[in-house]
């Protein structure tokens, strides 16, 4: 495709161009309207905006159509008729508004050749989709998933943010239910796929691990005989997958079958040192970022970073430029202590990874506050219970225990040995009993699934012992 063809958002990319790209009808306004940018939630909308009012549970968008187109829309896909006013606005008539949003969207990726990097797994999506986008940013434009935008609705948004001066994309892929991964890769289309691990996330809808594995590994649906599956090869699923594809697989980790592994790991104050091990070569790496997780996360990025061409050097200078996302690890150095905020989401094997973390860099006193991991079904009182008494194996000083299920992590914790065990029905509670472990050098990580809010918790500690 020549580039005098391509149509950019907010550059060449109007609202007839959209109607065509997902076989809708204009009703109404000026054709040529240029579009800036496509946003899905309604506070977001502005000048340029195309509007693509999605149906919630809860809400339908479509309410927010004339208010979107007031406030400086250019365009709004509407599955109805035209609004009473569409202050002159563009309205193009669509079958379904979701089905719309992902048409455009696989459209729009269409229009580019760079290379993209597909995500996927039961845990460490985000992390590891920085890692990969440091790595690479050593020697490419790199455009990558903001936050975690990688459901239905957020990735497909996220192919908008693609420019003419990008190289290469990594993009966080998510899924938790029969079919959804299809839909996403038919936006993606990914050129290569890294696939983290096969956890117990959303266990409740997909029944079986091999159900999870199975589902993410249509990640490489449109695979040729070029396309690349980054495996971890420590998962005792994902490494059954190497050698037996249509396409190239490379397993990393730090078993000695891995092709890219990690030996002599040392922390150096908030760094982490490691051996690479690859095609018969050692060397050094440094990354700022500690756990063997991150030490992980660094090989499948160094793997995808060579096979986009670029030599260790400039993936070396990329790595050092990672930095946790928001609620993620983020560790911050208090007047009396030291905070791990790990209070985005969790899972039991991204929880045993956090509980590792706490140990390794805590000097003094250490102490988890952990909430309930929701979406594990029948299985749920078993896996709390089950961390609770990895923890005390762990050698962690205490515990805060929020919410019903994580009364099982504070007996697991307790049959394991652990003194030192609270348990509380609210964050407000749970903060109370934290103040009366914390004490002078120790070491607090804080820790939940998003439905339980525990960066309610990182506020008060941030704003009592900043």
């Amino acid at each position: 495709m020549g580039k005098d063809e391509i149509f950019i958002i907010g550059k060449n990319f109007t609202a007839e161009k959209a109607a065509e790209a997902v076989g809708g009808e204009i009703l109404c306004g000026d054709i040529n309207a240029k579009i800036e940018n496509v946003q899905f939630d309604s506070r977001a909308v502005g000048e340029g905006s195309l509007f693509v009012p999605i149906k919630g549970e809860r809400v339908d968008a479509h309410r927010f159509i004339e208010d979107c187109l007031k406030k400086g829309a250019s365009a709004a896909l509407t599955e109805h008729d035209i609004p009473e006013n569409t202050y002159g606005k563009v309205c193009i008539k669509v079958e379904n508004t979701l089905d719309a949003l992902q048409r455009l969207a696989a459209w729009y990726r269409s229009q580019f050749s760079l290379k993209l990097v597909g995500v996927t797994g039961s845990v460490g999506k985000t992390s590891t989709k920085e890692m990969i986008a440091a790595a690479l940013s050593g020697g490419l434009n790199v455009m990558k998933t903001q936050g975690n935008k990688n459901s239905q609705i957020g990735m497909p948004c996220t192919m908008f943010d693609i420019k003419e001066e990008n190289e290469a994309a990594v993009i966080e892929m998510g899924m938790s239910e029969f079919g959804e991964m299809d839909r996403l890769c038919d936006i993606a289309k990914p050129d290569i796929a890294v696939m983290t691990n096969i956890g117990k996330a959303h266990i409740e809808n997909l029944k079986t691990q091999e159900n999870i594995m199975s589902e993410k590994l249509r990640i490489t649906k449109h695979f040729d005989e070029s396309g690349i599956l980054f495996l971890n090869g420590d998962d005792r699923l994902l490494k059954t997958l190497h050698n037996k594809q249509r396409f190239r697989t490379v397993t990393f980790g730090f078993s000695e079958e891995c092709d890219y592994r990690a030996e002599n790991i040392r922390t150096e104050g908030f760094n982490t040192v490691f051996i690479l091990c690859r095609n018969g070569k050692k060397e050094e790496i440094t990354i700022p970022a500690l756990g063997e997780h991150s030490v992980r996360n660094a090989l499948a990025a160094i793997g995808a970073g060579e096979a986009l061409g670029l030599d260790i050097e400039k993936i070396q200078s990329g790595l050092m430029t990672y930095k946790n996302a928001p609620m993620r690890q983020q560790i911050y150095k208090l007047k009396d202590m030291t905070l791990i905020d790990d209070s985005y989401n969790a899972s039991p094997e991204a929880t045993i990874v956090s509980l590792d973390v706490l140990k390794s860099i805590s000097g003094g006193k250490s102490i988890a506050l952990l909430a309930d991991m929701l979406e594990l079904g029948k299985q749920a009182e078993s896996e709390h219970y089950a961390v609770g008494k990895a923890l005390a194996e762990k050698g962690i000083d205490g515990l805060v225990a929020v919410g019903p299920l994580s009364e099982n992590t504070a007996k697991g914790a307790e049959d394991g040995g652990c003194i030192n065990v609270f348990t509380a029905e609210t964050n407000d509670e749970a903060y109370e009993k934290l103040k009366k472990l914390i004490s002078d050098g120790c070491t607090v990580l804080v820790k939940g699934s998003r439905g339980m809010h525990t960066e309610e918790v990182v506020k008060n500690i941030l704003s009592d012992y900043n």
